[in-house]
């Protein structure tokens, strides 16, 4: 399999995660490191160190923003290995198929074959910017076939896009395969789920490890936006929280969590809620809720001071898409300026914070009568979607005064 492992990070932080990998033995040092179209980086892996690699570990070692696993069908030569050429069996045996089928291999074709993809168990997910030309729907099925025996894969499907549909439903199709259920395993947390039906967001690892080390003992927590179970999950099986109540509007995705929680055997722990999380009737029972939606979950803000415990309060978790200004290069003097991009990107996050923190207050006084008082605890950058686009999460502490 032509294949590499590889951790996908974000560019500002590709030495420091680069460091830890080797400094761990991790790093697969016959390959370099990959830059991808979207400003990510692809550090490759050794393979034999995959069963050892500790999500949890990374992310109490680095500071990650984007941080997952992928495989790559592109990694550069390392420099020992730059005077050796060898060609891609993927594309050996693709162009061998085309020559049999009558057809000229072409340099657009070259371009036109995966970069890297996502492994589900024996299900590889192909992203949508590959296969892409009308030649390929001429072989047919016997494609599929090859791409998937190359790939080590017993099944394989494609992203289109993301719907409208109101789930946020994946467009996926099976090109390879009958069953569209795979699993996926993080930080020792089992998540099964209908691959054309639900999406599984790995750019979201690191809020999840950060979930999971929360300590909720005694904790009723209340997950609006619950999905598959990717933070209900960890709050029950390493929050250890006494119990969660999980929001989902999509049958589909409830259908995955119901059977994430009997798998991972915290089905008792748990009260899943189906509908409109703003037509739930539950009120005054949390020590924490959780806000998991961007671009942003303010549709949602009411419901969550109305959950809040009314005597003691709790930890609202407020996740949102926050858009920084484009920075000038030069004050008005001329003078170069001396706050860095990522100071001034904080900056937002705080103005942000302070807002949302001020409106939550409203909510909260207009709904009890009576004053609380807002402490931002945190705020955590989990990943970038484009320069000045990110996604952060403010922990705000709502106490009655």
């Amino acid at each position: 399999m032509d294949g590499v492992p590889c951790l996908r990070v974000s560019r500002c932080e590709t030495q420091q995660f680069r460091r830890y990998l080797q400094s761990t033995g991790m790093s697969d040092q016959r390959f370099s490191l990959v830059k991808q179209p979207d400003g990510t980086v692809l550090l490759p892996i050794s393979p034999s160190c995959l069963p050892q690699l500790d999500l949890l570990a990374l992310r109490k070692a680095c500071a990650s923003g984007v941080c997952d696993l992928t495989w790559s069908l592109s990694p550069l030569q390392s420099k020992k290995e730059k005077g050796r050429t060898c060609g891609n069996k993927l594309e050996r045996s693709l162009k061998e198929l085309l020559e049999s089928q009558g057809e000229r291999w072409l340099e657009e074709l070259r371009r036109d074959l995966p970069r890297s993809f996502h492994r589900h168990g024996d299900l590889i997910l192909l992203g949508d910017n590959c296969f892409t030309l009308p030649i390929w729907k001429k072989i047919g099925d016997l494609l599929w076939c090859v791409v998937a025996n190359e790939l080590g894969a017993k099944r394989l499907a494609k992203m289109s896009r993301i719907s409208k549909d109101g789930f946020r439903s994946p467009l996926v199709t099976m090109l390879l395969g009958d069953n569209s259920w795979v699993k996926h395993v993080d930080n020792g947390i089992s998540y099964e789920f209908d691959v054309t039906k639900c999406m599984f967001s790995a750019g979201n690892i690191t809020e999840k490890l950060r979930v999971a080390g929360f300590d909720c003992r005694g904790e009723t927590v209340v997950d609006l936006y619950a999905g598959i179970g990717y933070f209900t999950l960890p709050y029950l099986v390493h929050a250890k929280a006494s119990h969660v109540h999980a929001c989902e509007w999509n049958p589909d995705a409830v259908a995955a969590l119901q059977k994430n929680l009997e798998v991972n055997g915290v089905s008792e722990r748990c009260t899943i809620h189906q509908g409109d999380n703003r037509q739930m009737p539950l009120c005054n029972i949390a020590d924490r809720v959780n806000l998991g939606l961007i671009p942003s979950s303010e549709d949602a803000w009411p419901v969550a001071c109305r959950l809040l415990k009314r005597t003691t309060g709790g930890v609202l978790h407020i996740h949102q898409n926050v858009t920084s200004p484009l920075q000038n290069t030069a004050a008005s003097d001329g003078a170069p300026r001396t706050v860095s991009a990522k100071n001034a990107d904080r900056e937002v996050w705080q103005a942000w914070a302070e807002d949302a923190a001020h409106r939550i207050a409203s909510l909260l006084k207009d709904l009890t009568g009576a004053p609380w008082l807002m402490t931002i605890q945190h705020i955590e950058h989990v990943k970038s979607y484009a320069p000045h686009v990110h996604h952060v999460v403010l922990d705000l502490d709502c106490r009655p005064s």
